[in-house]
């Protein structure tokens, strides 16, 4: 039995009431264990330790799965420890088996509110509403606050890109620490980011296809619809341009068709319609 105040037992008569509906305000951490898992007793310390330093913003709630096995089965447990994250009353994250606390921290930091993210909030706030310079200064002033939360930059560089300022979008995701390279979230708004930075001062889409449709061999313009076209949610159009760049120069602006299709890849991540253009710009560099 654990001695922090953050940590209890929960059973199925109660796990709905303490874990599931606490989950609407505070993220729950919920410990699988069995008096016989080794790994179990050697993890337990661990989480009473963090659920002690964030202090009263995670709960961990302890399920013996030999006395529970109803409730084992129904989140589908397999081996021990397993730990599950409830909020908003549903399993956002899980781990098996011991983690060394850093791992486990990095997991909940994704999803405990931190004191910033009211800052965050009204931030986006300010935004939906159409005053984005507000909203600018409260993302800033929660960054200096809170450097160590980097949702705040997530935040930041998106409206960026949105106001036209993709250069400092891509400097601010491109100083973030090395475990974000390969974060989903991360990759898109750099991947948009660079296209945004193609296009930027661009003139309108359609004056863009006028444009290349009577100069063909300018690549710089074809370059702006291809980006443009793409964050316009005209992704065939956009990867057409980019191909054609590659057919035309591979030399231009450090192989940008190529660079630009990676780009539009990423944003179309597990979509059909990257693999025949893949297979395009393969042939194309081959």
């Amino acid at each position: 039995m654990s001695d922090s105040p953050y940590v209890f037992d929960v059973t199925a008569a109660d796990f709905a009431e303490r874990v599931l509906q606490r989950s609407q305000q505070v993220p729950v951490l919920v410990d699988f264990w069995a008096d016989w898992c080794g790994p179990c007793r050697m993890l337990a310390p661990v989480l009473d330790g963090i659920a002690n330093s964030y202090g009263g913003k995670l709960l961990v709630a302890k399920v013996n799965s030999d006395a529970e096995q109803a409730l084992a089965s129904q989140y589908g447990i397999r081996s021990l420890p397993t730990v599950k994250l409830f909020v908003g009353g549903a399993v956002v994250d899980e781990f098996m088996g011991v983690q060394p606390e850093s791992v486990i921290r990095e997991l909940l930091e994704r999803h405990v509110p931190r004191e910033s993210d009211g800052l965050r909030a009204q931030a986006r706030a300010e935004a939906e509403a159409g005053h984005a310079d507000a909203a600018l200064a409260l993302l800033r002033r929660a960054r200096e606050d809170d450097p160590d939360n980097h949702r705040i930059d997530l935040d930041l560089a998106e409206l960026l890109i949105a106001q036209g300022q993709a250069a400092e979008a891509e400097q601010l995701l491109r100083a973030l620490p090395a475990k974000y390279a390969e974060d989903e979230t991360v990759k898109r708004l750099l991947a948009t980011s660079q296209l945004a930075a193609q296009q930027a001062d661009a003139p309108p889409l359609d004056e863009l296809r006028e444009h290349v449709a009577a100069q063909p061999d300018d690549l710089a313009a074809r370059e702006q619809l291809a980006a443009a076209c793409i964050l316009a949610g005209e992704y065939e159009a956009g990867m057409d341009a980019y191909l054609e760049i590659m057919r035309r120069s591979r030399s231009y602006n450090d192989d940008a068709g190529r660079r630009g299709l990676l780009a539009a890849f990423e944003l179309l991540s597990g979509d059909d319609r990257v693999t025949p253009y893949r297979r395009k710009m393969f042939n194309l560099m081959h």
